[in-house]
């Protein structure tokens, strides 16, 4: 019982929390979303995301650099399975995105089955995809890893004052994306391994 009444409490000092961070940059929404406020957030979006990593593939082909083609094999990867799994979660949990709350109530995921873009502030897909992708370009590119990382760190961060998402949600994602960039790591090193024995153990 004592656990129950200290998990009920956490979660709602982390809605009151979000609750309170949406309010705080609600009046100044329209700052945040200007041209490259907007240009900038896109850039986590799943279009953009597949495109810069789609860019980096034909790079890489007409370069002849395996490296570069590894690097957007591995975003790609890596950002559909963030994506897929942040889209199982918005499937089954109903929020109403910061914009559209009008009160701390609305600010408290639900379970839901509702497909409407204004219930599905959790988790936050652009934090997802945009680590997930950011880490999976590192793995292959560290000395551009930080700076990645950053990147993506910003793109998640501009969703809250942007008022497309909660704290929480931008939280949520980034683990997700961290978590399917982890898992799709540990199988790329897998395919690679077992590819590595059955010739012989030589690099090409």
């Amino acid at each position: 019982m004592m656990l129950r009444n200290a998990i009920e409490d956490a979660e709602e000092q982390l809605i009151a929390f979000d609750h309170r961070a949406a309010k705080l940059f609600k009046p100044y929404r329209a700052i945040a979303e200007t041209p490259a406020v907007h240009a900038v957030s896109k850039l986590g979006d799943q279009p953009e995301l597949r495109t810069i990593a789609g860019a980096i593939i034909l790079a890489g082909i007409a370069f002849e650099s395996d490296r570069m083609v590894r690097a957007g094999a591995r975003m790609v990867i890596a950002h559909e399975a963030a994506t897929l799994t942040k889209d199982t979660l918005k499937l089954q949990i109903d929020r109403k995105r910061p914009r559209s709350a009008s009160d701390r109530s609305d600010a408290k995921p639900r379970m839901g089955k509702s497909k409407a873009k204004e219930l599905s502030s959790f988790p936050s897909g652009h934090s997802a995809g945009s680590i997930a992708a950011a880490r999976a370009l590192a793995r292959e590119y560290p000395e551009y890893g930080a700076a990645a990382l950053v990147a993506a760190g910003l793109i998640a961060v501009l969703q809250v004052p942007r008022s497309a998402h909660y704290p929480s949600d931008v939280a949520a994602g980034l683990v997700i994306g961290l978590a399917a960039e982890a898992a799709t790591n540990a199988l790329w090193n897998l395919t690679r391994m077992d590819e590595r024995s059955r010739s012989g153990g030589s690099e090409h």
